[in-house]
């Protein structure tokens, strides 16, 4: 069609097409135009201040979109009809100022930021529609920007859990820079000298991951641009934008890490892990609140040189080889709650603790061929009344052959 088209231009080529001709003049013709547009970003940064210090920093922002729309040409004129626009939002964020803040199933520090949050963004708002003077509901809203508004409450909740001011937060659901997440490994503690008498190695680690994400939006299309001031069941501003839900999803993985190995072969591996995702539903006014915390231990040791005397068919062999040994014993404990808006009513609809123990043992029978004994216990304990402990045990040898040199 065009140069510019050929060459990967982006630029709209609908009018051109229905001045030049291209597009069918067919009345009944009912095929819809359509665009497809992703936009990605990812970004990666390795920074090593000091020689034992690692630092990966990575950040990333995923826009996807679909346009659809009906059309009809007439005069040589491209008419539109009814324009709908759906797709999803991901991006990289910083949730740490909430991350350690009080939150059960009574009481959440972050959720009563949010409750607060309303009225601040809703005064916003009101204050760019009407002006200075603001009218307003008997609960104290302004009218057309109430309480279950989803232009207010994206960006309070937002506010809220990312901790940052309401009166600054960007009202609408985009945001255009990544804040950055990291991994972060240091085993300078070996060049010390009481580390090197004792450890053959030592290491710290640490690492952060948040994102928010904005499921589907979607084309309003009952909202008219002509009337602004048309209302919606609930009584507030018809938006131009729907969301179904926007979550938030924050992981230390880990939140700190000890990984050592001593003089005498002993292993030691210390590791707590925290997570938590936020899902705010529009449909009900809903907030879904999962929070997870991880302990493990690990332990290690390894016999060297271990003789074993066989005697397969009368042929008498000793074979000698490491005798690794390893254990790792666990708790994780997930909670689900669900908070309610404007009733203070929260619920915890799912749970569990879990307890878990593996146990491995491996001895070389050869250069190719590993025999390891393996033992796996685990114990479930559940939140909720209907629902019943578990137990799963899991044991066995494996053969593991190496078919390569």
């Amino acid at each position: 069609p065009t140069t510019g088209f050929t060459f990967g231009s982006q630029a709209e080529i609908r009018e051109l097409a229905a001045r030049k001709g291209w597009l069918t003049l067919y009345p009944e013709f009912n095929e819809q135009y359509t665009e497809v547009e992703t936009r990605q970003m990812d970004i990666q940064v390795n920074i090593e201040p000091l020689s034992d210090l690692k630092i990966d920093i990575n950040g990333n922002r995923i826009y996807s979109e679909n346009y659809a729309e009906n059309y009809i040409v007439q005069d040589g004129l491209y008419n539109s009809l009814a324009p709908n626009t759906f797709g999803n939002f991901t991006i990289s964020t910083l949730l740490i100022k909430t991350a350690f803040s009080s939150s059960h199933a009574n009481s959440s520090a972050a959720f009563n930021d949010f409750r607060e949050n309303r009225l601040v963004i809703a005064n916003r708002l009101a204050t760019e529609f009407y002006g200075a003077d603001v009218p307003r509901e008997e609960d104290g809203f302004p009218v057309g920007f109430g309480k279950t508004s989803q232009d207010v409450l994206l960006p309070a909740f937002l506010a809220a859990y990312k901790g940052s001011d309401a009166s600054n937060e960007k009202t609408g659901f985009l945001r255009d820079i990544p804040l950055p997440n990291w991994d972060i490994k240091y085993t300078g503690l070996m060049q010390l000298e009481w580390f090197k008498k004792r450890f053959k190695r030592f290491s710290l680690q640490h690492g952060y991951r948040a994102g928010y994400t904005v499921n589907q939006f979607q084309t309003n299309l009952d909202y008219d641009p002509v009337d602004p001031t048309a209302i919606d069941q609930a009584g507030n501003f018809k938006t131009r934008t729907l969301y179904s839900n926007v979550n938030l999803t924050e992981q230390f993985s880990p939140l700190i890490r000890i990984d050592f190995e001593m003089k005498n072969s002993v292993k030691i591996l210390a590791e707590v892990r925290k997570d938590r995702a936020l899902s705010l539903s529009f449909a009900n006014n809903l907030l879904t609140e999962i929070q997870g915390n991880e302990y493990i231990v690990g332990l290690g040791y390894r016999i060297k040189d271990l003789k074993i005397g066989t005697n397969f068919g009368g042929n008498k062999k000793i074979l000698q080889s490491d005798l690794n040994f390893k254990m790792d014993l666990s708790r994780r404990d997930n909670i689900t709650i669900i908070r309610f808006l404007d009733i203070n009513n929260n619920q915890t609809t799912a749970g569990q603790t879990i307890y878990g123990l593996q146990f491995t043992a491996d001895y070389a029978l050869s250069k190719n061929l590993t025999a390891l004994f393996y033992y796996d216990h685990s114990f479930s304990e559940y939140e909720i009344s209907t629902a019943f402990p578990q137990t799963t045990i899991r044991s066995g040898f494996t053969l593991r052959y190496n078919f390569g040199n």
